[in-house]
């Protein structure tokens, strides 16, 4: 059953990685810029749990960090970038270092929290942070393959999806 718990708590680690990442292939990134964030993304989903784990009772006695405003911050920056990009021709985009470790680092925040209460879930944390990491790998992975594939078959239409997309999971994580 412990295990069970682990794998849920990674694939729900792994959704906002994995909605983000459509939001981003749908810009038409180039493959190997996926790929590198997707692992980049893998990676900090291993060690932020460790560093939650390590500074986890100063982040809940001190300050109460509300992720859900950070990715609606996020959203709303993804939302500008398409509504500006709307009328250019579709073209692979380039994502720079610090966009990726950015984008990264935006989607392992949860994992961060996660591991100021790991000790509670289980004993075995680096199993654990092995689960997180190959789950949100796969799913960034595929979010970006997802976004990229709409786009090349529904060219100028992948950009009205999209900012229908972020426009809703704004509206959706300010009801929330």
């Amino acid at each position: 059953m412990e295990q069970l718990t682990i794998i849920l708590i990674a694939i729900s680690l792994s959704i906002d990685a994995f909605t983000l990442s459509v939001a981003y292939g749908l810009l038409n990134i180039k493959k190997k810029k996926i790929i590198i964030t997707s692992i980049t993304v893998g990676i900090f989903h291993f060690f932020m749990p460790l560093i939650g784990l390590l500074i986890g009772n100063i982040l809940t006695n001190k300050y109460t960090i509300n992720s859900k405003f950070i990715l609606i911050a996020t959203l709303l920056i993804i939302l500008v970038e398409m509504i500006k990009s709307y009328n250019e021709d579709i073209k692979e985009k380039d994502m720079s270092f610090i966009e990726s470790i950015t984008f990264s680092f935006l989607v392992s925040i949860d994992s961060l929290l996660i591991g100021a209460g790991i000790t509670y879930i289980t004993s075995k944390i680096i199993l654990s942070c092995i689960y997180f990491s190959i789950f949100s790998f796969l799913f960034t992975l595929g979010g970006f393959l997802l976004g990229k594939y709409i786009t090349q078959k529904s060219k100028q239409n992948a950009k009205i999806i999209s900012i229908i997309i972020i426009f809703t999971l704004i509206i959706y994580f300010l009801c929330k």
